[in-house]
């Protein structure tokens, strides 16, 4: 017995609706037919892969690793499919992009959305501002199509290409009051103490930070962990603390008074944002596109010194 797409399209809708009759019923096929085809399934891989009860059915171990590669394989044949029949045509499709939360590159999503929608008019963009472990993971298993992270190391699965070097500050509600000399930068140590609003634990900029404090022999005072960029904002608007984080953060702040910003030093705070790419599912002809985009918007963005404290990765090796 062949494993065909029918067959994979059967164990999946079978696992997605928990029942061999509503299967039955979406796919229009008899339930004595789909229970067939799920025992050939078995007999092909020698291995049960649903577990029948009263309740309806659930997957084994084996089942489960059947259907992740199974939601895999079929997207890339409906991809395969629309790819094909738009051969010849405009540049067409859905492409989604992932941009880490509190990231400098974040401040791109309207950018990229003009752009697209004056070159490519009958692309569908979807954008995700996430946490970068989320958005990896996504693009890994082809539910993203690229995503724009902070990854200083390679990781499984995906390709990673540095695109600038971003340095964190010191962000505080208006006329809050500093140390002498702290006029353009502030020591790290000078933070202690302070009630600071950061990015939860699991959020890498959480762990560069709390990292850097820890190197310094210090131990910040983390009043709140919030993870909503809009949240933030207010909260520091509102005098609820202050917090560590790029420099574009506070380009975002419309409040009456402009939020106090001073670079860390003693040590700086940097980290390498990169885009994040699969290293083995192919890229459609419009994610392509789209990618040849975020590329030029990025570089844009660090040529034109809008944004303070970004930099090419060159310049920072040089």
């Amino acid at each position: 017995m062949t494993v065909n797409f029918k067959l994979l399209k059967s164990f999946v809708t079978a696992v997605e609706t928990r029942s061999l009759s509503a299967a039955a019923t979406s796919l229009r096929v008899a339930q004595p037919a789909l229970s067939q085809q799920i025992a050939a399934l078995e007999s092909h891989f020698k291995q049960k892969l649903l577990i029948r009860s009263n309740a309806g059915v659930t997957p084994t171990d084996a089942g489960h690793e059947l259907y992740r590669h199974a939601v895999l394989i079929l997207g890339q044949l409906e991809q395969a499919e629309l790819e094909v029949a738009r051969k010849g045509s405009a540049i067409a499709g859905t492409v989604s992009v992932g941009l880490a939360t509190y990231s400098t590159t974040s401040t791109l999503s309207t950018a990229l959305l003009k752009a697209v929608r004056h070159e490519y008019p009958n692309v569908h963009l979807f954008i995700n501002d996430n946490f970068g472990l989320v958005l990896s993971e996504m693009v890994m298993t082809g539910r993203m199509d690229m995503a724009i992270i902070y990854a200083p190391a390679q990781m499984k699965g995906v390709t990673l290409q540095p695109i600038l070097i971003e340095e964190l500050f010191f962000i505080a509600p208006p006329g809050t009051a500093l140390p002498d000399g702290c006029e353009e930068t502030i020591p790290l140590s000078a933070l202690q103490g302070m009630d600071l609003l950061l990015p939860g634990r699991t959020h890498f900029l959480r762990r560069l930070i709390d990292n850097a404090f820890a190197q310094a022999h210090l131990k910040p005072r983390v009043t709140a962990e919030i993870e909503s960029a809009a949240t933030l904002r207010e909260a520091i608007e509102a005098g609820l603390g202050a917090t560590i984080l790029p420099w574009a953060v506070a380009g975002t702040f419309a409040g009456p008074g402009q939020p106090i910003v001073r670079r860390v030093v003693e040590p700086a705070i940097q980290t390498t944002v990169s885009l994040c790419v699969s290293d083995h599912l192919p890229m459609s002809e419009s994610a392509a596109a789209v990618k040849g985009i975020l590329s030029t918007l990025v570089r844009e963005l660090v040529d034109s010194g809008r944004c303070v404290g970004i930099r090419a990765p060159e310049a920072a090796e040089a």
